[in-house]
């Protein structure tokens, strides 16, 4: 019985570590709290060029000279679902702004459905190994993640978790009135 109850107790702590072979649902990433952390000018890291394959507007590279909001995202989550109309309203009401996604463990038939239901005009990369050019800003289990970066490509601001509309708004104004 010991043995049994080592074993479950192994199995259970492994599937919740979010690391391995990721599964889809609910249960395979650690979301946060919607804590956004601005950085100051000098200790910002520059972010990789965005350039790929797009869920829905082939292939792109995004514009490095433009304050830019990155929201890291899957269908099957749930704070990501109830993120996608506030961003999708910012990058309607921010035009100056340009909006990306990227899609994380996720098929493409259940992001296009996610994408159409949410109306989302600004486009999704779908190479999920783009998150690695972050260098640790990114985490790959750890979403909804969206990043704000200055007009000079850098990482200005790192919201871990769902975003408010209060939140992105103080965030997204703070970086554009600095630079």
């Amino acid at each position: 019985m010991k043995i049994i109850l080592v074993f479950l107790s192994a199995l259970l702590l492994t599937s919740c570590a979010g690391g391995g072979v990721s599964s889809q649902n609910e249960n395979s990433f650690i979301s946060g709290s919607g804590i956004a952390t601005f950085v100051e000018k000098a200790d910002r890291k520059t972010a990789p060029v965005l350039s790929g394959e797009t869920l829905t507007s082939g292939k792109i590279t995004l514009n490095k000279n433009q304050v830019t909001v990155i929201n890291v995202w899957a269908s099957w989550c749930a704070p990501c679902r109830a993120e996608a109309p506030v961003l999708q309203e910012f990058s309607v009401n921010y035009p100056d702004v340009q909006f990306a996604g990227i899609l994380t463990r996720d098929n493409l038939s259940s992001a296009k459905a996610f994408y159409e239901n949410y109306n989302l005009t600004y486009p999704t990369f779908i190479d999920d190994s783009l998150i690695l050019g972050f260098g640790g800003s990114l985490i790959p289990n750890a979403i909804p993640t969206s990043l704000i970066l200055d007009k000079e490509g850098k990482i200005a601001v790192r919201i871990s978790g769902e975003v408010t509309v209060a939140g992105l708004k103080k965030m997204l104004d703070k970086v554009l009135s600095n630079d």
